[in-house]
């Protein structure tokens, strides 16, 4: 009998013996936090800077022009998009504008110069993205392998709190949640960027 074998076995005796509890845990979270307009953008905006992400503000209408110059200036000139994205969102854009699909294999992304895509709801205390998969954000993989995400975020979708923010959001969709371009400090605390996801986060928020 392997060491793994007697361990497992002594865990199974002691549950069998004394089966767990069943334990409600009070789910006290504060909601109902509200701002206004002006104020949501600002924090939001301000923790997004703190998380070295760039920060873009833009109407609706805009929305084409500021995709197409955030694009230029970062040199981006074959970018990704998922298959649900608004055509307009990328109509002024002069470069090669790739359609993402499933059967694309995930190294395959990385021939991408960037990605753009929608979100699904923010959150502004903390600075964070919630992407869910939907047809205008795409599969995971869109938005971890190339080196840029462009990411538009609407002020509606923007909540006070983590709470508030998972709540919009549906249990069963896969979530990826966005606090800036991709960083560790795992190796003798010296920061270094895109190791596991985009090394530039720009955030356009409408």
């Amino acid at each position: 009998m392997t060491s793994r074998e007697i361990v497992l076995g002594r865990i199974r005796d002691a549950l069998a013996l004394s089966p767990p509890a069943r334990v409600d845990v009070p789910r006290r979270y504060r909601t109902g936090r509200t701002m206004s307009e002006d104020d949501r953008f600002e924090l939001f905006a301000d923790r997004l800077l703190d998380y070295k992400a760039n920060v873009h503000r833009s109407t609706p209408g805009r929305l084409p022009t500021t995709i197409a110059r955030v694009l230029l200036q970062r040199g981006a000139r074959r970018v990704g998009v998922p298959a649900g994205l608004d055509p307009s969102w990328m109509s002024l854009f002069d470069g090669e504008t790739v359609v993402d699909a499933l059967d694309v294999p995930a190294p395959d992304l990385e021939s991408l110069d960037g990605v753009v895509t929608a979100s699904a709801v923010a959150c502004a205390e903390t600075g964070t993205i919630f992407l869910d998969g939907s047809p205008d954000q795409g599969r995971r993989a869109l938005t971890l392998v190339p080196d840029l995400h462009v990411c538009v975020v609407s002020l509606d979708d923007v909540e006070v709190g983590v709470p508030e923010a998972l709540a919009r959001l549906a249990p069963e969709r896969p979530t990826t949640l966005i606090s800036g371009p991709s960083a560790t400090s795992d190796i003798e605390l010296e920061r270094v960027e895109g190791v596991h996801g985009p090394r530039t986060l720009d955030v356009v928020i409408v």
